[in-house]
């Protein structure tokens, strides 16, 4: 039975705090918290690893121009490596761009997370004060027309009573 390449970079994955694996374009993927780090499956007879880099991407791209089969750097930081059995992905470099690829989806979805609440507060703040702005404004004009109601009514009712 042949040895899988990819099983060592799935263990790994797996094995990062938070992380949910699931399947995407029929590959593994491996987020944590609501972003990606890993997509690893099969595609045509070869192994296909994606990671999400930014420190690294001088590196992958040295690679992609030395192998361009078997490297690729994509856009917003996803560098695809194709390996196989007979030619495995370096363990120094899967292991490198795997720790980066899950520190960067690990602290992206906390400040993302984190900047969507603070946003939320701040609208439901200016509904709120909208609300409160739309009562006081339909407050007040509900005053006026009683206003306006009553001094009718007093004055007919002055005018009646003068002319009895």
């Amino acid at each position: 039975m042949p040895k899988d390449p990819s099983l060592p970079i799935r263990t790994k994955a797996s094995r990062y705090p938070g992380v949910d694996q699931g399947t995407a374009c029929a590959q593994s993927s491996y987020k944590v918290g609501t972003k990606s780090f890993l997509f690893i499956g099969m595609q045509g007879g070869r192994h296909k690893a994606m990671f999400k880099l930014d420190a690294s991407i001088p590196e992958a791209k040295k690679l992609a121009a030395k192998a361009p089969d078997d490297f690729g750097v994509g856009s917003n930081g996803w560098v695809t490596a194709r390996f196989s059995e007979d030619a495995p992905l370096p363990k120094k470099v899967w292991e490198k761009w795997l720790d980066e690829s899950y520190a960067i989806s690990a602290a992206g979805g906390a400040k993302k997370k984190s900047a969507k609440k603070k946003a939320a507060k701040k609208s439901s703040k200016k509904v709120a004060k909208k609300k409160t702005t739309k009562k006081t404004v339909k407050k007040a004009a509900t005053k006026k027309k009683a206003t306006k109601k009553k001094m009718t009514r007093k004055k007919t009712t002055r005018k009646k009573g003068t002319r009895a």
